[in-house]
């Protein structure tokens, strides 16, 4: 099933209002994307650098009507990197913004709308598999260029289900607050595409008045973020903001603190919205698991239950599934939505390595009445004179006591990071008296700008080499 095969009974809806406020309908967007991918083989092998614009969106839903294996990549995109990208898998059409210059020997160039340009490579057509829809990173703009491949099943899959359990319709319109080469980001915008809603497209950060101006005056029912967008909103004063249609927000990619997560808790009951704590991976093609607003109290922290048509299990560190009656381990998800393997260079497109069970790599635990907690990452353990520490348990703890940092280290080198001062002598006694850690074994750092990837998490390698 193709993801967007029966735009068509949308076409007098409103698709896109761009940042100047420029309406486009879904049929707007069909022509726009037969257009762009009109000199594009089916199966071909593509490049699409992406923004936040109807440009891009056209031209996205064009590659997926077509069947064009695509590469979602940021329009920020180091060069280097790139470079190594067009090397490794040979597309034969890089899309780009008209604005994004980079050398190359390509041989012609086609315009789309004055906004996008399609260069064609020396690459000659090579075969893929044949239900080969996306492929996505999971490092952000810079880093490996392992990619997920992700079907048309895995796509449409999961986009339907999460589409019915927000039960979106026609009438809603979503904000472009991520960028669509993310995962989370994508699944906004394809939840809403296939129940033919609005999406609003602006390349606006939170932090600009003209994305609230325009969130205002378009009307926009629900949007989503990350754990640092929440951070942004809380030093924003979103309890403060007249927002009149918003509906309900979204909470996924990555575990929100407890403190802000009270906080917005308390925000939303004030303001009469649903707040709607999701977990999602990459490999799985999105959101995988939902917490209901009724349940964000009595199961605060909880990353919920998974998603209809989907299974979780906890296995322990020999990856076997763990009894019924040890309610902690690495989650492990099962559902149609689940990736086709990863690839590394161009010869892994053609590889069946269609994947059954996801190993999150995420530990967790399942409460008496089914409900999964995330408790840390398997990379994020450490061991201290023989003792195991988790390092989520350990930040959240800090927290607890209004200390805010983040933790990342080797064996018995454990390095805190302060995003503010704070009293080295209070910070010490509290660590020796709550973990048993001595001040041999770890380093404090203050002041410390986090660094954060184009979708808010946390770039912990960088961190470990200050």
């Amino acid at each position: 099933m193709n993801l967007f095969s029966d735009l068509e009974k949308f076409s007098s809806n409103t698709c896109v209002v761009d940042q100047n406020y420029k309406k486009f309908s879904y049929l707007d967007l069909l022509k726009l994307s037969d257009f762009s991918t009109s000199k594009i083989k089916k199966g071909s092998v593509v490049f699409l650098l992406c923004e936040n614009s109807f440009e891009f969106l056209a031209i996205y839903v064009g590659l997926i009507r077509k069947k064009i294996a695509t590469f979602l990549l940021g329009s920020n995109i180091n060069d280097d990197y790139l470079n190594n990208l067009i090397k490794l898998y040979q597309p034969q059409f890089i899309i780009k913004p008209i604005t994004i210059k980079f050398e190359n020997s390509f041989e012609e160039e086609k315009i789309i709308s004055q906004k996008y340009h399609i260069l064609k490579t020396e690459f000659d057509f090579y075969s893929i598999k044949r239900d080969l829809a996306l492929l996505l990173s999971t490092s952000g703009s810079t880093g490996s260029p392992r990619f997920v491949k992700i079907s048309y099943v895995n796509i449409f899959d999961n986009t339907k289900r999460i589409s019915d359990f927000l039960k979106i319709s026609s009438k809603d319109t979503a904000i472009t607050s991520l960028q669509p080469n993310y995962v989370y980001g994508l699944s906004i915008i394809n939840s809403h595409l296939i129940k033919g809603a609005k999406l609003v497209m602006c390349k606006y950060s939170l932090v600009e008045k003209k994305f609230w101006e325009l969130l205002k005056k378009t009307k926009v029912t629900n949007f989503g973020g990350v754990p640092y967008t929440y951070d942004l909103l809380d030093k924003l004063k979103f309890e403060k903001m007249n927002l009149p249609n918003l509906k309900y927000i979204t909470q996924a990619g990555g575990k929100l603190s407890l403190n802000l997560l009270e906080k917005f808790i308390s925000i939303c009951k004030k303001k009469r919205l649903k707040m709607i704590i999701m977990y999602g991976q990459t490999e799985a093609s999105g959101r995988i698991s939902f917490l209901d607003w009724k349940f964000i109290e009595k199961k605060r922290g909880s990353i919920g239950k998974p998603i209809k048509g989907g299974k979780f299990f906890l296995y322990n560190n020999k990856k076997k599934m763990i009894d019924n009656n040890i309610k902690s381990g690495e989650l492990v998800y099962e559902g149609k939505n689940v990736m086709l393997g990863y690839a590394t260079n161009r010869k892994d497109l053609n590889k069946d390595h269609s994947e059954k069970k996801l190993f999150t790599g995420d530990i967790a635990r399942k409460d008496d009445d089914g409900f999964y907690f995330i408790e840390g990452r398997n990379t994020r353990f450490i061991k201290i004179t023989g003792h195991r520490f988790n390092l989520e348990e350990l930040q959240n703890e800090l927290e607890k006591n209004k200390i805010f940092c983040v933790c990342t280290g080797s064996e018995d080198n454990l390095k805190i990071f302060l995003k503010k001062k704070f009293s080295h002598k209070k910070l010490s006694e509290f660590i020796l008296k709550r973990f048993n850690i001595k001040k041999i074994n770890y380093l404090i750092y203050e002041n410390v700008a986090i660094p954060r990837n184009e979708n808010g998490k946390i770039l912990y390698n960088k961190l470990n080499n200050i």
